[in-house]
């Protein structure tokens, strides 16, 4: 038998979390960024859970110091909503609203650790742009992934959004 996959979840109330360790996973808990960071340095984990809002280190500072240091460690951002400051998912693979609901955060954490490795033109290990990111909505579908051709260049007529919309999405700028 396998052994669970271990996932750090750096939330204020883990507890809330608890779904994910029904579904299988070894939870590793911090309620503050430098706990969790603490935490990240002293133990081997296959991903992170990251809540944006965390008090005086928001979630983008910590996915920040995780990506310079293992950046081939997926890391899921928990938020309230989906209007972040601009370059705050720059270091992330995935988000999740919490409005989502428990289902849709443990199918996102599953196809970080189970799919984004395999999937075409990808490459681990390397810092991640918002090209690079796995945007889920609350059916935990991919709605944007980088599409690459042989040769390592994006394949624009593939991407499911123009250049213009990405740079609307990475300034800050884009509105649904």
């Amino acid at each position: 038998m396998a052994s669970p996959r271990t996932l750090l979840c750096i939330h204020r109330q883990p507890a809330q979390l608890g779904p994910l360790q029904d579904k299988g996973f070894e939870l590793v808990t911090a309620t503050n960024g430098s706990e969790g960071l603490r935490l990240f340095m002293s133990r081997p984990v296959d991903a992170i859970v990251l809540e944006y809002d965390l008090g005086l280190l928001d979630g983008t500072i910590i996915a920040d110091e995780i990506k310079q240091v293992r950046p081939e460690v997926p890391i899921v951002m928990l938020t309230d909503d989906l209007e972040l400051p601009a370059g705050a998912l720059k270091s992330v693979d995935a988000i999740v609203t919490k409005a989502d609901g428990a289902h849709s955060l443990w199918a996102t954490v599953h196809f970080v650790l189970n799919m984004m490795p395999d999937m075409p033109g990808e490459k681990t290990g390397t810092t991640q742009s918002p090209a690079h990111l796995r945007l889920t909505g609350r059916s935990g579908k991919a709605l944007a992934r980088r599409h690459a051709t042989p040769e390592g260049k994006d394949d624009e007529k593939a991407l499911p959004f123009s250049p213009s919309v990405w740079r609307a999405i990475r300034n800050g700028s884009f509105q649904f």
